[in-house]
Protein backbone atom coordinates (compact mmCIF):
# COMPACT_ATOMS: atom_id res chain seq x y z
CA UNK A 1 0.00 0.00 0.00
CA UNK A 2 2.81 2.24 0.87
CA UNK A 3 4.43 1.51 -2.99
CA UNK A 4 1.46 2.16 -4.56
CA UNK A 5 0.12 5.54 -2.40
CA UNK A 6 3.25 7.22 -3.56
CA UNK A 7 3.05 6.36 -7.03
CA UNK A 8 -0.54 7.51 -7.38
CA UNK A 9 0.49 10.88 -5.45
CA UNK A 10 3.59 11.28 -7.76
CA UNK A 11 1.87 10.50 -10.92
CA UNK A 12 -1.52 12.72 -9.72
CA UNK A 13 -1.77 15.84 -11.75
CA UNK A 14 -1.90 18.94 -9.00
CA UNK A 15 -3.61 22.43 -10.10
CA UNK A 16 -1.12 24.65 -8.98
CA UNK A 17 2.62 25.02 -8.24
CA UNK A 18 3.56 21.74 -10.07
CA UNK A 19 6.66 20.83 -12.02
CA UNK A 20 7.09 20.50 -15.80
CA UNK A 21 9.94 18.20 -17.21
CA UNK A 22 11.96 19.49 -20.87
CA UNK A 23 13.68 16.88 -22.47
CA UNK A 24 14.66 15.71 -25.93
CA UNK A 25 12.35 14.54 -27.88
CA UNK A 26 13.21 11.73 -30.23
CA UNK A 27 15.84 10.18 -28.28
CA UNK A 28 16.17 8.42 -24.64
CA UNK A 29 18.23 9.13 -22.50
CA UNK A 30 18.15 12.73 -23.38
CA UNK A 31 21.16 14.71 -24.29
CA UNK A 32 20.60 18.36 -24.92
CA UNK A 33 22.96 21.04 -25.67
CA UNK A 34 23.89 22.87 -22.60
CA UNK A 35 23.52 26.24 -24.48
CA UNK A 36 19.59 25.23 -24.26
CA UNK A 37 19.90 25.64 -20.17
CA UNK A 38 19.67 29.50 -20.15
CA UNK A 39 16.76 29.98 -22.91
CA UNK A 40 14.74 26.76 -20.88
CA UNK A 41 14.97 28.00 -17.91
CA UNK A 42 12.81 31.30 -18.80
CA UNK A 43 10.74 28.97 -20.59
CA UNK A 44 11.71 30.38 -24.13
CA UNK A 45 10.34 33.55 -23.06
CA UNK A 46 11.30 35.89 -25.73
CA UNK A 47 8.50 38.74 -26.60
CA UNK A 48 6.76 41.09 -23.95
CA UNK A 49 3.53 39.05 -21.90
CA UNK A 50 5.16 36.08 -22.17
CA UNK A 51 5.09 33.48 -19.20
CA UNK A 52 8.16 32.74 -17.16
CA UNK A 53 8.56 29.95 -14.71
CA UNK A 54 8.62 30.41 -11.19
CA UNK A 55 11.69 28.33 -11.02
CA UNK A 56 14.00 25.75 -12.45
CA UNK A 57 16.57 23.32 -12.63
CA UNK A 58 19.25 22.07 -14.41
CA UNK A 59 20.25 18.04 -14.86
CA UNK A 60 23.39 16.83 -15.96
CA UNK A 61 24.18 13.06 -15.17
CA UNK A 62 27.39 11.78 -14.01
CA UNK A 63 28.37 8.05 -13.37
CA UNK A 64 31.74 7.68 -11.86
CA UNK A 65 33.35 4.94 -9.59
CA UNK A 66 35.78 5.33 -7.15
CA UNK A 67 38.45 2.79 -9.43
CA UNK A 68 38.87 1.12 -12.72
CA UNK A 69 37.50 -2.21 -11.51
CA UNK A 70 33.82 -0.56 -11.66
CA UNK A 71 32.31 -2.42 -8.91
CA UNK A 72 28.89 -1.76 -8.03
CA UNK A 73 29.87 -0.65 -4.45
CA UNK A 74 32.02 1.59 -6.34
CA UNK A 75 29.39 3.76 -8.57
CA UNK A 76 28.55 6.86 -7.76
CA UNK A 77 25.65 8.48 -9.43
CA UNK A 78 25.44 12.17 -9.56
CA UNK A 79 22.97 14.81 -10.65
CA UNK A 80 25.13 17.82 -11.68
CA UNK A 81 22.93 21.20 -10.67
CA UNK A 82 23.24 24.26 -9.80
CA UNK A 83 23.69 23.83 -5.61
CA UNK A 84 20.73 26.46 -4.39
CA UNK A 85 18.59 24.38 -6.50
CA UNK A 86 18.30 21.56 -4.24
CA UNK A 87 16.75 24.02 -1.58
CA UNK A 88 13.56 24.59 -4.05
CA UNK A 89 13.35 22.12 -6.33
CA UNK A 90 14.33 18.66 -5.05
CA UNK A 91 11.48 17.01 -3.14
CA UNK A 92 13.54 16.24 -0.41
CA UNK A 93 12.94 20.15 1.04
CA UNK A 94 9.53 19.35 1.53
CA UNK A 95 10.18 16.70 4.46
CA UNK A 96 13.30 18.25 6.16
CA UNK A 97 12.95 19.43 9.82
CA UNK A 98 14.66 23.04 10.45
CA UNK A 99 17.85 21.25 11.45
CA UNK A 100 18.43 19.61 7.84
CA UNK A 101 17.14 22.65 6.08
CA UNK A 102 19.90 24.48 7.73
CA UNK A 103 22.63 21.94 7.28
CA UNK A 104 21.81 22.17 3.80
CA UNK A 105 21.70 25.49 3.29
CA UNK A 106 25.38 25.83 4.96
CA UNK A 107 26.15 22.17 2.22
CA UNK A 108 24.89 24.61 -0.57
CA UNK A 109 27.41 27.45 0.09
CA UNK A 110 29.86 25.29 0.35
CA UNK A 111 29.40 23.76 -2.67
CA UNK A 112 28.96 27.61 -4.72
CA UNK A 113 32.23 28.11 -2.90
CA UNK A 114 33.99 24.86 -4.09
CA UNK A 115 32.69 22.89 -6.90
CA UNK A 116 35.02 19.89 -5.69
CA UNK A 117 32.40 19.66 -2.90
CA UNK A 118 29.92 16.98 -3.07
CA UNK A 119 27.24 15.35 -1.13
CA UNK A 120 26.37 12.07 -0.77
CA UNK A 121 23.04 9.80 -0.14
CA UNK A 122 23.51 8.05 3.40
CA UNK A 123 23.11 4.44 1.76
CA UNK A 124 25.64 5.28 -1.34
CA UNK A 125 28.30 6.85 1.41
CA UNK A 126 27.59 3.48 3.39
CA UNK A 127 28.09 1.06 0.28
CA UNK A 128 31.01 3.35 -0.92
CA UNK A 129 32.72 2.90 2.67
CA UNK A 130 33.68 6.33 3.28
CA UNK A 131 32.77 9.08 5.68
CA UNK A 132 32.05 12.68 5.57
CA UNK A 133 35.18 14.80 5.16
CA UNK A 134 37.07 11.93 2.91
CA UNK A 135 38.55 13.02 -0.35
CA UNK A 136 37.71 10.72 -3.84
CA UNK A 137 38.59 10.40 -6.95
CA UNK A 138 35.96 9.56 -9.79
CA UNK A 139 36.32 7.67 -12.97
CA UNK A 140 33.75 8.57 -15.88
CA UNK A 141 31.54 6.11 -17.36
CA UNK A 142 28.80 7.80 -19.25
CA UNK A 143 32.10 10.67 -19.66
CA UNK A 144 34.82 8.42 -20.50
CA UNK A 145 37.71 10.64 -20.15
CA UNK A 146 36.42 12.61 -17.80
CA UNK A 147 37.85 11.61 -14.15
CA UNK A 148 37.59 14.28 -11.29
CA UNK A 149 40.01 14.01 -9.18
CA UNK A 150 39.92 15.74 -5.16
CA UNK A 151 36.52 15.35 -4.63
CA UNK A 152 35.78 16.33 -0.80
CA UNK A 153 32.34 14.20 0.33
CA UNK A 154 31.29 17.24 1.85
CA UNK A 155 27.59 15.93 3.45
CA UNK A 156 25.24 13.55 3.65
CA UNK A 157 21.92 14.50 2.17
CA UNK A 158 19.00 14.31 3.65
CA UNK A 159 17.18 11.57 3.87
CA UNK A 160 14.08 11.55 1.59
CA UNK A 161 14.34 9.35 -1.55
CA UNK A 162 18.27 10.57 -2.66
CA UNK A 163 20.07 7.95 0.10
CA UNK A 164 21.59 6.03 -3.28
CA UNK A 165 22.31 9.31 -5.09
CA UNK A 166 25.02 12.02 -5.49
CA UNK A 167 24.64 15.63 -6.10
CA UNK A 168 27.34 18.01 -7.68
CA UNK A 169 27.50 21.51 -8.55
CA UNK A 170 27.45 21.42 -12.17
CA UNK A 171 30.54 23.15 -12.76
CA UNK A 172 32.83 20.40 -11.95
CA UNK A 173 31.16 18.79 -15.06
CA UNK A 174 31.15 21.84 -17.30
CA UNK A 175 34.56 22.90 -16.29
CA UNK A 176 36.26 19.23 -16.81
CA UNK A 177 34.42 19.53 -20.22
CA UNK A 178 36.61 22.05 -21.40
CA UNK A 179 39.50 21.53 -19.42
CA UNK A 180 39.28 18.40 -21.66
CA UNK A 181 38.78 20.27 -24.63
CA UNK A 182 41.93 22.58 -23.81
CA UNK A 183 44.19 18.95 -23.11
CA UNK A 184 42.86 17.54 -26.44
CA UNK A 185 42.21 20.31 -28.70
CA UNK A 186 38.89 19.02 -29.47
CA UNK A 187 35.63 19.14 -27.67
CA UNK A 188 34.52 15.84 -25.65
CA UNK A 189 32.36 13.64 -27.89
CA UNK A 190 29.20 14.33 -25.44
CA UNK A 191 30.60 18.12 -24.97
CA UNK A 192 27.51 19.46 -26.75
CA UNK A 193 25.09 16.70 -25.22
CA UNK A 194 25.46 16.94 -21.56
CA UNK A 195 22.01 18.95 -20.85
CA UNK A 196 19.58 15.77 -19.59
CA UNK A 197 16.60 17.09 -18.01
CA UNK A 198 15.72 20.78 -17.29
CA UNK A 199 12.60 21.10 -14.53
CA UNK A 200 10.63 24.04 -14.67
CA UNK A 201 8.04 25.04 -11.38
CA UNK A 202 4.50 26.84 -13.01
CA UNK A 203 2.18 27.71 -10.87
CA UNK A 204 -0.79 26.62 -12.68
CA UNK A 205 -2.20 24.68 -15.91
CA UNK A 206 -3.03 27.94 -17.95
CA UNK A 207 0.92 28.95 -16.89
CA UNK A 208 1.92 25.48 -17.55
CA UNK A 209 0.22 25.13 -20.83
CA UNK A 210 1.80 29.11 -21.74
CA UNK A 211 5.13 27.70 -21.23
CA UNK A 212 4.55 24.75 -23.03
CA UNK A 213 3.53 26.58 -26.22
CA UNK A 214 6.48 28.97 -25.90
CA UNK A 215 8.82 26.40 -25.41
CA UNK A 216 7.40 23.75 -28.00
CA UNK A 217 6.80 26.85 -31.47
CA UNK A 218 10.45 28.26 -30.36
CA UNK A 219 12.79 28.50 -33.57
CA UNK A 220 15.58 28.07 -31.16
CA UNK A 221 15.27 23.62 -30.28
CA UNK A 222 15.18 22.35 -33.72
CA UNK A 223 18.43 20.03 -33.72
CA UNK A 224 17.87 18.51 -31.26
CA UNK A 225 14.14 18.51 -31.05
CA UNK A 226 12.31 18.97 -27.03
CA UNK A 227 9.66 18.31 -25.78
CA UNK A 228 7.93 19.38 -22.47
CA UNK A 229 5.40 17.53 -20.45
CA UNK A 230 4.25 17.33 -16.37
CA UNK A 231 5.97 16.00 -13.96
CA UNK A 232 3.46 13.46 -13.03
CA UNK A 233 3.10 12.87 -16.72
CA UNK A 234 6.65 11.91 -16.82
CA UNK A 235 6.98 9.72 -14.22
CA UNK A 236 4.29 7.51 -15.63
CA UNK A 237 5.49 7.16 -19.16
CA UNK A 238 8.49 6.11 -16.80
CA UNK A 239 6.58 3.54 -14.92
CA UNK A 240 4.70 1.74 -18.00
CA UNK A 241 7.31 -0.65 -17.78
CA UNK A 242 6.20 -1.50 -14.25
CA UNK A 243 2.41 -1.10 -14.93
CA UNK A 244 1.38 -4.98 -15.03
CA UNK A 245 3.80 -5.87 -12.29
CA UNK A 246 1.62 -2.81 -10.41
CA UNK A 247 -1.50 -3.53 -12.03
CA UNK A 248 -0.96 -7.18 -10.58
CA UNK A 249 -0.31 -5.84 -6.46
CA UNK A 250 -3.44 -3.48 -6.56
CA UNK A 251 -6.05 -5.48 -8.00
CA UNK A 252 -4.83 -9.15 -7.10
CA UNK A 253 -1.87 -9.13 -4.17
CA UNK A 254 -4.11 -6.47 -1.92
CA UNK A 255 -7.53 -8.26 -2.23
CA UNK A 256 -5.92 -11.71 -1.59
CA UNK A 257 -4.47 -10.73 1.63
CA UNK A 258 -7.70 -8.54 3.01
CA UNK A 259 -9.71 -11.57 1.84
CA UNK A 260 -7.10 -13.92 3.95
CA UNK A 261 -7.40 -11.82 6.83
CA UNK A 262 -11.38 -12.02 6.73
CA UNK A 263 -11.17 -15.55 6.93
CA UNK A 264 -8.51 -15.59 10.32
CA UNK A 265 -11.06 -13.19 11.85
CA UNK A 266 -14.16 -15.36 10.18
CA UNK A 267 -12.08 -18.53 12.05
CA UNK A 268 -11.21 -16.84 15.71
CA UNK A 269 -14.97 -15.64 15.81
CA UNK A 270 -16.41 -18.33 14.94
CA UNK A 271 -14.61 -20.51 17.42
CA UNK A 272 -15.28 -17.67 19.84
CA UNK A 273 -18.62 -18.08 19.88
CA UNK A 274 -19.24 -22.09 19.52
CA UNK A 275 -17.40 -21.79 22.92
CA UNK A 276 -19.95 -18.46 24.67
CA UNK A 277 -22.76 -20.43 23.48
CA UNK A 278 -23.99 -20.83 27.23
CA UNK A 279 -23.05 -17.30 28.10
CA UNK A 280 -25.51 -16.34 24.70
CA UNK A 281 -28.01 -18.49 25.81
CA UNK A 282 -28.33 -16.90 29.33
CA UNK A 283 -28.21 -13.52 27.92
CA UNK A 284 -31.58 -14.21 25.52
CA UNK A 285 -33.03 -15.90 29.39
CA UNK A 286 -32.19 -12.16 30.36
CA UNK A 287 -33.94 -10.51 28.02
CA UNK A 288 -31.33 -9.75 25.18
CA UNK A 289 -33.01 -9.97 21.44
CA UNK A 290 -31.05 -12.07 18.63
CA UNK A 291 -30.27 -8.61 17.15
CA UNK A 292 -28.93 -7.19 20.10
CA UNK A 293 -26.79 -10.46 20.58
CA UNK A 294 -25.83 -10.20 16.92
CA UNK A 295 -24.63 -6.26 17.28
CA UNK A 296 -22.54 -7.37 20.64
CA UNK A 297 -20.54 -9.82 18.67
CA UNK A 298 -20.24 -7.55 15.43
CA UNK A 299 -18.88 -4.63 17.59
CA UNK A 300 -16.49 -6.47 19.74
CA UNK A 301 -14.74 -7.74 16.15
CA UNK A 302 -14.52 -4.23 15.16
CA UNK A 303 -13.64 -2.99 18.20
CA UNK A 304 -10.87 -6.14 18.09
CA UNK A 305 -10.03 -4.85 14.35
CA UNK A 306 -9.62 -0.95 14.80
CA UNK A 307 -7.05 -1.52 17.69
CA UNK A 308 -5.31 -4.40 15.89
CA UNK A 309 -5.26 -2.40 12.76
CA UNK A 310 -3.88 0.74 15.04
CA UNK A 311 -1.17 -1.40 17.02
CA UNK A 312 0.12 -3.06 13.70
CA UNK A 313 0.32 0.26 11.41
CA UNK A 314 1.63 2.12 14.56
CA UNK A 315 4.58 -0.49 15.04
CA UNK A 316 5.50 -1.09 11.42
CA UNK A 317 5.68 2.98 10.30
CA UNK A 318 8.33 3.05 13.47
CA UNK A 319 10.29 -0.37 13.03
CA UNK A 320 10.24 0.10 8.79
CA UNK A 321 10.81 3.99 8.79
CA UNK A 322 13.53 3.97 11.67
CA UNK A 323 15.01 0.64 11.23
CA UNK A 324 14.68 -0.59 7.79
CA UNK A 325 14.85 2.84 6.04
CA UNK A 326 11.75 2.03 3.95
CA UNK A 327 10.28 -0.70 1.78
CA UNK A 328 13.51 -1.61 -0.36
CA UNK A 329 11.53 -2.18 -3.38
CA UNK A 330 13.61 -0.09 -6.15
CA UNK A 331 11.14 1.55 -9.24
CA UNK A 332 13.06 3.93 -11.01
CA UNK A 333 14.04 6.98 -9.03
CA UNK A 334 12.54 5.26 -5.94
CA UNK A 335 15.06 2.99 -4.16
CA UNK A 336 12.86 2.70 -1.15
CA UNK A 337 9.22 3.56 -0.21
CA UNK A 338 8.63 4.91 3.58
CA UNK A 339 5.35 4.31 5.27
CA UNK A 340 3.22 7.20 5.54
CA UNK A 341 1.76 8.87 8.58
CA UNK A 342 -1.83 8.32 6.97
CA UNK A 343 -1.46 4.07 7.73
CA UNK A 344 -1.93 5.04 11.34
CA UNK A 345 -5.76 5.34 9.66
CA UNK A 346 -5.24 2.83 6.78
CA UNK A 347 -4.59 0.10 9.75
CA UNK A 348 -7.46 1.15 11.41
CA UNK A 349 -9.54 1.05 8.70
CA UNK A 350 -8.78 -1.88 7.22
CA UNK A 351 -8.80 -3.94 10.18
CA UNK A 352 -12.63 -2.37 10.60
CA UNK A 353 -13.11 -3.70 7.04
CA UNK A 354 -11.97 -7.16 7.51
CA UNK A 355 -13.09 -7.53 10.92
CA UNK A 356 -17.16 -6.61 9.81
CA UNK A 357 -16.56 -8.57 6.79
CA UNK A 358 -15.16 -11.73 8.94
CA UNK A 359 -17.49 -11.48 11.63
CA UNK A 360 -20.99 -11.32 9.88
CA UNK A 361 -21.22 -14.77 9.60
CA UNK A 362 -20.43 -15.84 13.49
CA UNK A 363 -22.38 -12.59 14.52
CA UNK A 364 -25.53 -14.50 12.63
CA UNK A 365 -24.53 -17.29 14.27
CA UNK A 366 -24.82 -16.39 17.87
CA UNK A 367 -28.25 -14.56 16.54
CA UNK A 368 -29.41 -17.49 15.56
CA UNK A 369 -28.14 -19.82 19.69
CA UNK A 370 -31.52 -21.56 20.51
CA UNK A 371 -31.89 -21.54 24.56
CA UNK A 372 -33.50 -24.85 24.80
CA UNK A 373 -31.28 -26.70 22.35
CA UNK A 374 -28.22 -25.28 24.58
CA UNK A 375 -29.61 -25.92 28.21
CA UNK A 376 -30.83 -29.45 26.68
CA UNK A 377 -26.91 -30.31 25.93
CA UNK A 378 -26.32 -29.69 29.42
CA UNK A 379 -28.69 -31.51 30.93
Amino acid sequence: LSVLWLLDLVTTERSKDFKAIVTERWQVPSQMPFSYANSLKDGAASRPGDIRPQDYMTWQFYGGTLDEKKTRESLVFFFCMEPSKALTMLDISDRMTAKEERDLQAAVKAMEEDPRRILVGSERLKAMNKKVGERISLYGMNYPGIDLDDCEIYAVLPDGGLNQMAIMNRDRLNNALEAYKRKNGKAHPLADKSLNLVWLKVSDTASYNRVAEQITHSPIYTDPAVKIETASSGIASFLDAYRDLLAWVRWFIIPAILVTLSLVIATAISISVRERRIEMAVLKVLGFGPTQIMVMVLVEALLIGVVSGLLSAAGTLLFVNNVLGGVKFPIGFFPAFRIPPAALWWGPGLGAVTALAGSIVPAWSARSVKVSEVFAKLS
